[in-house]
């Protein structure tokens, strides 16, 4: 059966992204901070959000625990399940950019096949990549959540830098150190490079 002859999209009905924008006086756009476990993607992400709301402007997070507890909680960590992960998440960032909303997305998202499918779906001219970088071993020294110790013993299967590849973005819009500055530091970092980009 052929399901797609019984949708009927009403795209061209609906008020459009810039009106949204325009109420909102900002524009959307989709920073997604990719790293590996540990290296400071949420932190950053919840700091951003605040810092941005106390500018004026409206922003979320979509965090990968948070989603992985709610819309994604039927997805494991196979490749074929990270993608898919990855895959929604991107067209909920699409949906809520077109509302207006600026979404800032903290995800491991390892592989540049995944993170450019993200991109591919939420529109290059939408997508700010942020590089939040940190070394395995300063990540595993941190293990914030022990999911490292629980990877090494065997506990976690398919984690990311221990038995799971993690592919450095080929060509970031910004890459953040954590290991080297404060997160005052990078919070400035970010903003001064988000700022330009969403004003109307």
């Amino acid at each position: 059966m052929n399901y797609s002859e019984n949708i009927h999209p009403v795209f061209d009905q609906i008020l459009k992204r810039e009106d949204k924008e325009k109420l909102l006086g900002q524009k959307s756009r989709v920073i997604w901070c990719t790293g590996l476990s540990g290296a400071g993607k949420t932190t950053l992400a919840k700091n951003l959000e605040k810092a941005l709301h106390n500018k004026g402007n409206l922003a979320q997070v979509l965090d990968g625990d948070n989603i992985r507890s709610g819309i994604n909680n039927n997805l494991g960590f196979t490749e074929a399940d990270r993608h898919e992960n990855i895959r929604r998440i991107a067209e909920v960032s699409k949906l809520l950019i077109e509302s207006g909303v600026i979404t800032i997305n903290s995800f491991i998202s390892p592989t540049n096949i995944i993170r450019q499918m993200a991109m591919d779906i939420v529109g290059e001219e939408n997508f700010i990549e942020i590089y939040v970088n940190a070394p395995l071993e300063v990540c595993e020294a941190r293990d914030t959540k022990g999911l490292y110790k629980k990877a090494r013993e065997g506990k976690i299967k398919n984690f990311t830098g221990i038995d799971s590849p993690f592919e450095v973005p080929v060509d970031p819009d910004l890459v953040i150190d954590t290991y080297q500055y404060s997160i005052e530091e990078c919070l400035d970092m970010a903003m001064e490079y988000i700022l330009p980009k969403i004003q109307l």
